[in-house]
This record gives C-alpha cells, sequence and structure tokens, in this order.
C-alpha cells in the first residue's frame, strides 16, 4: 500500500486535517496536498511518517 493511501486511510479514520497530519507527521503542512500533486517522498520522509503512524498519530 502506498504511503499516501495511508495517510488517506488514518486522516479518514481520524478526522484529522491534512495540514495537522503533516505538521505533526514531518513538520510540512504542505506534505499531503504536495504529495497528491506528484511529490514523490525520500526514504527518510517515507519512514517518519510509518513511525508516526505506527504510533497511532501520537507526537
Amino acid at each position: 500500500m502506498s504511503v499516501l493511501r495511508k495517510i488517506d486511510r488514518y486522516l479518514k479514520k481520524t478526522a484529522m486535517p491534512p495540514t495537522r497530519f503533516g505538521r505533526l507527521a514531518v513538520n510540512d503542512p504542505r506534505l499531503v496536498g504536495d504529495l497528491k500533486n506528484g511529490r514523490e517522498p525520500g526514504k527518510r520522509v517515507i519512514a517518519r511518517i510509518e513511525a508516526f503512524l505506527a504510533q497511532g498519530g501520537e507526537r
């Protein structure tokens, strides 16, 4: 499953705004919008997103 799809599922489940997710996960409020517009995240960004999701969104 792609990282964007995981993010979308998490956002729907939690009703969290995309900008808040980006800010909490990787300190980038534009993250989700940029990913939807074709941005390819690097390995470190993907790792940070995966860690955030694994912790249940807790930071």
